[in-house]
């Protein structure tokens, strides 16, 4: 973990006075740093987390011209020790989806953003590939999970039949398009999108899943249908898989997600759509 002290003597050679710095987060691949109201500061924390920051740092240039919705930009890169990379980015606008809420406005930039990632070039990217995953599997695996939870959880297995809707052609996605990682403004826009260290070229339903549980499933197949995406009963399914099997796996140990942030993910991805009555 690295300390204030040297944040701030890596921050006098990148940035001019001596900006207020706060931790932000300490997990994952990186340490994470605000830095004055205008940057934030991630410091890889093995050679696996450098790697995967020079190739966010890439992918994020590529995109750009790409996209209406804003993603972070580098204004220093380098090593803050050996083997071991920092990049301090622009801090973008707006809070965690999961604090608030997205417009109708908000969802055209959300519908925007699916469109320019699927106008990306795909033999300009150097991303690994993803297969698509087995829905039977998946669904067999859901149904098991709501077994384990019981009471009302259990019931929703029977929800989970029906046909089974085939994955779209590969695309780049960003795949861990969740709340925390969707800035919100106050007027419901979207502010930008953050960490894309996880991004893939895969099924395009992924990223469609990820704001089933973000901003809701009603929002989110508003989104695909705005963004001519047909993979949207896809994306509701594995979204309502992924909330069960999670949700089970931290009520009996194996997860140490929020609870309460599991639960509110599952309410999101179980609203009753159009979908559910044949609409």
């Amino acid at each position: 973990m690295t300390s204030s002290d040297l944040v701030r003597r890596l921050l006098r050679h990148v940035l001019p006075g001596e900006p207020p710095i706060r931790r932000v987060d300490e997990g994952g691949d990186h340490d994470t740093w605000w830095v004055g109201t205008g940057h934030v500061l991630r410091l890889a924390r093995d050679p696996a987390g450098s790697a995967g920051q020079r190739r966010e740092i890439a992918l994020r240039e590529a995109i750009r011209p790409y996209l209406t919705v804003a993603v972070p930009r580098s204004v220093a890169v380098g090593e803050w020790a050996p083997g071991l990379g920092f990049t301090l980015d622009t801090r973008l606008s707006g809070v965690s989806a999961e604090r608030q809420s997205v417009s109708p406005a908000g969802e055209r930039d959300l519908a925007d953003l699916l469109t320019g990632l699927r106008a990306v070039p795909l033999a300009t990217l150097d991303l690994p590939a993803a297969p698509a995953r087995s829905l039977p599997a998946l669904v067999d695996e859901a149904a098991h999970a709501a077994a384990r939870l019981g009471g009302d959880h259990a019931a929703l297995a029977h929800r989970l039949t029906g046909p089974v809707p085939a994955a779209g052609p590969a695309t780049v996605l960003h795949h861990d398009l969740k709340g925390e990682h969707l800035l919100v403004t106050g007027s419901g826009r979207i502010g930008g999108v953050l960490d894309w260290t996880d991004a893939v070229l895969g099924d395009p339903a992924e990223d469609i899943a990820g704001l089933v549980i973000s901003v809701g499933a009603n929002a989110a197949l508003r989104v695909a249908r705005l963004a001519g995406d047909a993979t949207g009963p896809r994306a509701l399914l594995l979204a309502r898989c992924d909330t069960l099997i999670r949700l089970a796996d931290r009520v009996h140990g194996s997860d140490d997600s929020p609870l309460p942030l599991l639960r509110a993910q599952l309410a999101r991805a179980w609203e009753t759509v159009p979908e559910d009555q044949g609409g």
